[in-house]
This record gives structure tokens, C-alpha cells and sequence, in this order.
């Protein structure tokens, strides 16, 4: 398609592509550049765009913002839109991702064979859903050949749980039912309740997504801390649908 050549119409349709697919605002100039017209017909054609969507009573507006051009919800959906957002993150976590999370935030930083040799099975998935909910990060690698990523807890991972540090989280040892069981804690997790806690916190990044895992984790000591527990006295887990 010849862009110079596209009439009106088509010249709107091709601002509206560009910018669904940017992040950013686009000022005029790039869409000129972009579609090989002057900036005056870009300008005309954005400013066409705008008008269309505001009388089609569209639930999507077209605004000027940092020196350029950007689609946003329109206000009147704001509070639809903010339900519909947040409900992406309440969704119920899985007992794989459970596990996993446990075992991030007990050992941290780890990589992931670290997390495999804990829990027996692949955590791939796992790991990949806990960091899209702002719980787990990359922080860092290993100093060893291949240079593995290791992974900790976020900050919103402690807000979550409600949690000042690190040196809060419960000792694991504490629920286990026998002496056998804590010895096989101590030795299959390498759990020290230790100032290193305390310094690990320099892996947490300050970012904090607007989500609610309370029907996911409603009691940490009680919850994630007891499936542990059963999973060191186990000595592993069968591998399980649903990461």
C-alpha cells in the first residue's frame, strides 16, 4: 500500500494501527515520517480521529499527552476497567506455584535447578506466573558455569503477606510433627533464620502491583508453610497439572 497516497479515511486508520500498537505516545512527526506524508496531513488526519471517536460514543478516546499521541479508556469506564484489571490478579494460585513461592522466598536467592532439586519436578511454569504477578523476581546470576538467573521475592511479595522483612517469615521447622521431620527441613531446605535475611532484602525492588492474594494465601504459617512441611516429609512431589 502506497501511504502517501491514502485518502482521509485511510490515513485515520493508519494513525489508529500505529497507536494500538504502541505503548507510548507517537507524536505527529513520526506518524508522518511513518506513513511518507507531510505533518500537517497527519496532524489533520489524527486530529479526524479524535472527533470520530468522541461522536461514535466510543469506550475508547484518543488524547494528546507528553508531546504526543496516545488511545486510552474513556473516563466513564474507568471503574469497569479498574474491577476487570484487578480480577486478571485473583485469580486462585496454584499448589505448584505455592510451593514454589515457598521455596523462593525461603532460599532465595535461587535458580531454578535449585528450586527443581527442592521440589522434585519442573517449576518452570510456576516461576513464570509468580513473576507476572510481581512476586518473584530475576535477581541477579549465579557465579558459576552458565551463569544460571536467580530469583527472589519482590517487595509486594512482604505487602502481600503482610510482612515487615524477611526475618519475619515463620520458621518452617516449627510445624513439623517430629524431630525427624525438622532434621529433614534443615537439611533438604537449608533454612537459616539468620541476619543473612536481613541483608537478602537489597534483592526486593520497590515495584508493588495493585493485586489481592487473599483468597489465594489467606494464612502463610497455616497454608504454604504446612504444604512444605508435607513436601519435605515426602521427600517429594509427583509432578501436577496447572503450574
Amino acid at each position: 500500500m502506497e501511504f502517501a497516497e491514502m485518502n482521509p479515511e485511510e490515513l485515520m486508520g493508519a494513525c489508529e494501527a500505529m497507536l494500538f500498537v504502541s505503548a507510548e505516545p507517537v507524536n505527529a512527526i513520526t506518524m508522518a515520517d511513518m506513513m511518507g506524508v507531510d505533518v500537517e496531513a497527519a496532524e489533520t488526519a489524527l486530529n479526524g480521529l479524535r472527533d470520530r471517536l468522541a461522536h461514535s460514543d466510543s469506550g475508547i478516546q484518543l488524547r494528546q499527552v507528553a508531546g504526543g499521541w496516545q488511545l486510552a479508556t474513556h473516563p466513564r469506564y474507568h471503574e469497569l476497567i479498574e474491577k476487570y484489571v484487578i480480577s486478571w490478579d485473583t485469580r486462585r494460585l496454584s499448589q505448584a506455584a505455592l510451593e514454589t513461592l515457598s521455596i523462593v522466598a525461603y532460599n532465595q536467592p535461587i535458580t531454578r535447578n535449585g528450586i527443581l532439586a527442592i521440589r522434585g519436578v519442573n517449576s518452570d511454569s510456576s516461576i513464570s506466573s509468580l513473576i507476572e504477578k510481581g512476586l518473584v523476581r530475576e535477581a541477579g546470576r549465579e557465579q558459576s558455569p552458565g551463569q544460571p538467573i536467580l530469583y527472589a521475592t519482590t517487595r509486594s511479595f512482604l505487602e502481600r503477606f503482610g510482612l515487615t522483612s524477611l526475618a519475619d517469615l515463620p520458621d518452617l521447622e516449627s510445624f513439623a510433627p517430629d524431630e525427624e521431620s525438622r532434621e529433614l527441613i534443615r537439611e533438604r531446605l537449608g533454612i537459616t533464620r539468620s541476619d543473612d535475611l536481613e541483608a537478602n532484602e537489597a534483592l526486593f525492588d520497590d515495584s508493588a502491583l495493585d493485586i489481592d492474594l487473599a483468597d489465594d494465601i489467606v494464612d502463610l504459617r497455616a497454608e504454604v508453610q504446612l504444604d512444605l512441611v508435607s513436601f519435605a516429609a515426602e521427600q517429594g512431589l509427583e509432578d501436577e497439572d496447572g503450574e
